[in-house]
């Protein structure tokens, strides 16, 4: 008991001592005027985000802004895929930040050379992340793996730590044939089950109702059409009723802006397509569809 009464002296006494003196020790973290700004880029134009398969000068790139500290350069990464840690990330080069407008680039030859593979290998239907890292004029180093989450995916902050570019080529037709299915959101056919694709029914067109609907599981109602951009590939799919008494009725159409819902790429033989998908007029969501031409 006498251990206790004194333990809570001393615990007054550090108190009364700290409390009487304004000097004392204050939290850094009570003001505003106490942390140092930081910085991150802001998007202010996507200039190109397609490769044409096989071109090594082809180049795609953004333009950016900045928001906060003064930035001197950003150090530009990239990927295969999407990977945010850095530890996958590899280097392409400096950039100087010149004020707003700065343009960030890279050409097929470039990243081919980053990731050590031959230009071949970017391949049309491939996608490569690059990443952005800023360095302050103060030398503080700021991208996606330190500014925070909240930041990096909040559309209202338009930050850019990262941005995509996709290997495209262009549409010349010929599509017609089987192909494997390595992704059917939608359901009606498994990976690695074969389905048919055919051409037209007009010129830089692909029709997939023989895809949806499968016909076990549903009846057509209107022609899946796909519209392709014969200078990349670049797809839409105009909202179509496709099929019925699954039971009932499904509608599909291009999950972004204009229709667009992905690619076809004639010289691979590939076709990747974000849909979004209703059923009884209810949203089924933005459904991926992924074939491989045989």
């Amino acid at each position: 008991m006498k251990k206790i009464t004194i333990i809570f002296s001393l615990l007054v006494l550090i108190f009364a001592s700290t409390s009487c003196k304004k000097s004392a020790f204050q939290n850094p973290l009570a003001s505003v005027d106490n942390l140092s700004l930081g910085s991150y880029l802001t998007l202010s134009e996507n200039v190109n985000l397609n490769f044409a398969f096989n071109v090594p000068t082809s180049e795609v790139s953004i333009k950016v802004d900045k928001y906060g500290s003064e930035v001197q350069k950003i150090v530009l990464f990239v990927v295969e895929g999407a990977n945010s840690d850095p530890t996958s990330w590899k280097r392409l080069r400096e950039i100087s930040y010149t004020g707003p407008g700065t343009v960030i680039s890279a050409t097929s030859l470039e990243v081919a050379t980053a990731l050590g593979v031959p230009l071949s290998d970017l391949s049309a239907g491939k996608f490569f992340t690059f990443y952005n890292q800023i360095v302050t004029t103060d030398g503080r180093v700021f991208d996606i793996s330190n500014a925070g989450n909240a930041l990096a995916t909040n559309s209202n902050y338009n930050a850019c730590f990262q941005w995509q570019a996709y290997v495209t080529c262009p549409f010349t037709g010929v599509m017609t044939g089987n192909y494997t299915v390595q992704q059917d959101d939608w359901g009606d056919w498994l990976p690695g089950e074969i389905v048919n694709v055919t051409d037209g029914p007009g010129a830089n067109q692909i029709d997939l109702s023989e895809v949806w609907p499968n016909t076990a599981y549903g009846a057509l109602v209107d022609h899946l059409i796909v519209n392709v951009n014969p200078a990349d590939g670049t797809a839409s799919v105009p909202f179509v009723t496709f099929g019925n008494q699954y039971p009932g009725t499904a509608t599909a159409q291009g999950a972004y802006d204009n229709d667009v819902a992905g690619y076809v790429f004639s010289c691979t033989g590939f076709i990747s397509l974000n849909m979004e998908v209703t059923y009884n007029g209810s949203s089924q969501g933005n459904l991926k569809l992924v074939l491989q031409k045989n």
